[in-house]
C-alpha cells in the first residue's frame, strides 16, 4: 500500500484519457473518455481507498522497461530466478478514417487500458490484483470499470485477484474497460489493437519534420504533447493529473487537467516548427472557442471542452499523494486577474497570421479586444504568471506582458491613438517603478527588492528596454533563484504556507534567455543538463527537488515538455544564424524555425 515516487510513472495515454503505471506494475491512476473525467483509479492519491491494478512478478528481480519505439505503448522485462516475462501495456488508439494524424473523437473512445504478459524464457509466477476504488472520487459513486481476462471474456470482473504462471511461449491479456462489447473483443485479440496504436504513434511520429540536435528528447516530448491532446477539441491538458504535492505533505495540490491561455504561444510555436500544422490549427480553434465563450474577460485556464466554469472544490475524504492535502478538483485560478495572458494570446495570434494564418474577423476581433482590455486594465495590479493566492500586486511581468499585448494589435490591426498612448505608458511604468532601486536590473514588482524567474522571458518580447539592463536582469535571477541547473520560481511569500521545488521551466527559460543575451554557450552546457532529469522515459514532472533530482508536482507536465521543445528549437536557430536568429518577437523566431526545418506553413 506504498506510495511509488512520482518518477516511477509511466504515461499511458490514447488523446483522450490518460493511465499511470508504476515501475513495479501498479496503475495507480486511471480516466477513461476524458483527462478530467472521474477516474476509475486514484491509488496514487489515497493508497487505501483509491484502487490499483497490479500485474507483477510474485519474486521480482531485474526489471527494465521503455516504450516502444516512437509509441505510447510501455514494454516491462522482468527478469526473476525462474525466467523472464514481458508485460505490455497500452491505451488503444487509432487514426480517425479521413486523417493520417488525429484519433476518433467524441464518444467513440470510451477508453481501455490493455495489458499483455508474455513469457519470454523458464516460468515466472505473476500476481494479479485489480481493486476498485472503495469510495467515489469527485463524485459519490466510484466510477465504473471492469477486467476483462482472455480466458473468459464475456464476463468481465469487479475485485479479482489471482495467481499467473506464465511459461515461455504463453500469453495472456487482461483489459480494463467501461463494460463495452468493444474491450470483449480486446481480450480475445489483442496483437491487433497493439499493432493499430503503434501504427499511430509511430505514423504520427514519422512526420516530425525536426532533425536537428537532440531529435530524440524533442521527438519524445512532441509525442507527450499529443498524448496530453484532448482529441476532439484539440485541448492540450497542462498534466494528466491533479493534486500531486510540489511539496510532499503540503497543501500546494492543483488540479492541472485543464487548458492554460498562457501556453498558447509556445504550443503554436512547438507544433508549427515541427510539422504538426493539422494539430496547431486544432488547438488554435479552440482558443478562438474559449476566446467566443468569454468575451468580455478572458480567463487564466479552461475546460478541455471548451468549458468556462471550473470551480474549485478540495475532497475531503481523499489522503493525498504521501498524506499531501487537500486534494483539488477544479481549478479556482480560472477566476483571477492575470493581466499577462491577454499580451501571451496577441503574441500567440501575431506568430499565427506570420505562420500564414488568415487574419480573418474572429481573430482581429479577439485582438482587438485584448488590446482594448489591456488599454484600460493595465494600472490595475494582478495576481502575475504564478497565479499567487496572496493580494495583488504590481508585477513587472505582467507590465511587460501588457506592452506586448498593445505592441502585437498594433503590428496586426494598425496603429490606434489609445494603444499607443498606453503603450508607452507602460513601457514609462516598467522604467520608472520596475527597476532595482539601484537601477542595475528589473525586480518582481513595483517596490520589491527581489527578483522573479518570469522575468526570464523579457529578453525574447522585443521589447525597447537596454540590452545591458536585460542581461543583468537575467545574472540577477542566477544569483538569487539558481542552485545547479535548477531554478526557482521566487523566494517571497506567496499566501501558502510550505515550500515548493524548482520548477522545471523556469531552467529551460534560463537557456532561452543566456542565448538571447549573448552567451550561447552557457546556455547549451545548461539544457544537456536539463535532458538528464528526466525519469527513464524521457518524462517531466512540474518541478524537481533540487537535492536529489526527485519528481514534484502534477506529471507528466505539458508546459515541462513545451520548453524543452522551444529551447531545442532555440539552440537549432542560433547554430545556424547567430544572435540575429534569437531577436524579435516569438513570431518571428516561429517563422524562422518553420523556414529551418522546412515544415509546411498554416
Amino acid at each position: 500500500m506504498a506510495y511509488a515516487p512520482i518518477e516511477d510513472h509511466a504515461l499511458l495515454a490514447d488523446c483522450h484519457g490518460a493511465a499511470l503505471v508504476t515501475r513495479t506494475g501498479d496503475v495507480d491512476w486511471c480516466c477513461f473518455g476524458r483527462f478530467d473525467a472521474e477516474p476509475v483509479l486514484w491509488g496514487v492519491l489515497d493508497a487505501r481507498q483509491g484502487g490499483r491494478f497490479q500485474l507483477a512478478p510474485v519474486r521480482p528481480g531485474r526489471s527494465e522497461r521503455a516504450y516502444l519505439p516512437e509509441t505510447f505503448a510501455l514494454r516491462t522485462l522482468h527478469h526473476c530466478d525462474g525466467g523472464t516475462v514481458a508485460i505490455t501495456d497500452f491505451m488503444p488508439a487509432r487514426r480517425r478514417p479521413d486523417s493520417a494524424s488525429t484519433m476518433q473523437p467524441g464518444r467513440e473512445n470510451e477508453g481501455m487500458l490493455v495489458r499483455m504478459v508474455e513469457g519470454l524464457a523458464g516460468r515466472v509466477e505473476l500476481q494479479l490484483r485489480f481493486a476498485p476504488p472503495a469510495a467515489g472520487f469527485a463524485d459519490a459513486q466510484p466510477a465504473d470499470a471492469r477486467l476483462y481476462c482472455d480466458t473468459r471474456p464475456d464476463q468481465p470482473h469487479g475485485a479479482h485477484e489471482e495467481l499467473l504462471q506464465i511459461g515461455a511461449g504463453e500469453r495472456r491479456t487482461f483489459v480494463l474497460s467501461p463494460p463495452c462489447h468493444q474491450a470483449v473483443q480486446a481480450a480475445r485479440a489483442p496483437q491487433h489493437l497493439l499493432d493499430e496504436t503503434s501504427a499511430f504513434w509511430e505514423g504520427w511520429c514519422a512526420r516530425c519534420a525536426y532533425s536537428g540536435d537532440y531529435a530524440d528528447a524533442v521527438r519524445r516530448s512532441a509525442l507527450t504533447l499529443k498524448a496530453l491532446t484532448y482529441a476532439p477539441t484539440g485541448a492540450i491538458v497542462a498534466a494528466a493529473s491533479t493534486s500531486l504535492p510540489e511539496q510532499l505533505g503540503g497543501v500546494r495540490n492543483w488540479d492541472y487537467r485543464y487548458t492554460w491561455l498562457r501556453d498558447a504561444s509556445m504550443v503554436l510555436q512547438a507544433f508549427a516548427t515541427l510539422g504538426y500544422t493539422e494539430e496547431a490549427r486544432q488547438f488554435c480553434g479552440f482558443l478562438q472557442t474559449c476566446c467566443a465563450n468569454s468575451p468580455v474577460r478572458l480567463q487564466v485556464l479552461y475546460g478541455i471542452g471548451g468549458e468556462i466554469e471550473v470551480g474549485e472544490r478540495c475532497l475531503a475524504h481523499v489522503e493525498g499523494h504521501r498524506g499531501s492535502r487537500p486534494v483539488r478538483v477544479g481549478n479556482a485560478a480560472a477566476q483571477q486577474v492575470q493581466i499577462d495572458i491577454y499580451g501571451e494570446l496577441a503574441d500567440w495570434a501575431l506568430a499565427y497570421q506570420q505562420l500564414g494564418a488568415p487574419l480573418d474577423e474572429q481573430l482581429a476581433r479577439v485582438v482587438r479586444g485584448a488590446a482594448d482590455h489591456v488599454a484600460r486594465h493595465w494600472a490595475a495590479p494582478d495576481q502575475g504568471i504564478w497565479e499567487l493566492r496572496d493580494a495583488p500586486r504590481h508585477n513587472v511581468h505582467s507590465k511587460a506582458f501588457a506592452w506586448v499585448a498593445l505592441d502585437r494589435a498594433i503590428r496586426m490591426l494598425g496603429p490606434q491613438p489609445a494603444w499607443e498612448q498606453a503603450r508607452a505608458e507602460v513601457l514609462q511604468w516598467i522604467l520608472r517603478h520596475g527597476l532595482h532601486r539601484g537601477g542595475t536590473h528589473l525586480v518582481q514588482a513595483a517596490g520589491s527588492e527581489q527578483v522573479d524567474a518570469s522575468l526570464l522571458t523579457l529578453p525574447l518580447l522585443d521589447l525597447p528596454l537596454d540590452a545591458g539592463l536585460l542581461a543583468r536582469t537575467v545574472s540577477a535571477v542566477q544569483e538569487q533563484l539558481q542552485d545547479d541547473c535548477f531554478v526557482l520560481r521566487y523566494r517571497n511569500p506567496d499566501g501558502l504556507p510550505g515550500s515548493e521545488g524548482a520548477f522545471l521551466i523556469c531552467s529551460f527559460w534560463l537557456v532561452d534567455a543566456l542565448l538571447a543575451t549573448g552567451r550561447a554557450d552557457e546556455a547549451r552546457r545548461l539544457f544537456e543538463r536539463l535532458l538528464g532529469l528526466s525519469n527513464d522515459l524521457g518524462l517531466f514532472a512540474e518541478e524537481v527537488q533540487a537535492g536529489d533530482g526527485s519528481f514534484l508536482g502534477n506529471f507528466p507536465q505539458a508546459f515541462t515538455h513545451l520548453a524543452l521543445v522551444n529551447s531545442a528549437v532555440h539552440l537549432e536557430l542560433h547554430k545556424h544564424g547567430g544572435d540575429a536568429a534569437l531577436r524579435g518577437t516569438q513570431a518571428d523566431r516561429a517563422a524562422r524555425a518553420v523556414r529551418l526545418t522546412g515544415a509546411r506553413r498554416l
